[in-house]
């Protein structure tokens, strides 16, 4: 099992820096779920920004959510300098 969400950001619109309970952090691109019908209300709306930890997972209004585990591998670990580098 993945470590689970413990805090979460949003970098810029579609990627996130999540922080998982293990202390790692990890940037999840949320593009590729945003054609989804379940998901398309966050692709071009302020929405997206509203998003945060819930029951060790990611979760925007109406109770949507991903799956921690999915967070977690189909993130990408980069360390603050390189996200910092990044903006």
């Amino acid at each position: 099992m993945n470590p689970r969400v413990a805090a979460v950001e949003v970098i810029d619109f579609h990627r996130l820096l999540v922080t998982f309970k293990n202390q790692e952090q990890r940037v999840f691109d949320v593009s590729e779920y945003l054609d989804l019908p379940v998901f398309q209300h966050l692709r071009d709306s302020p929405n997206f920004y509203n998003v945060h930890v819930k029951h060790g997972t990611i979760v925007w209004a109406n109770e949507i959510d991903l799956c921690p585990d999915t967070i977690y591998l189909e993130s990408i670990p980069l360390s603050i300098k390189d996200i910092n580098n990044e903006k």
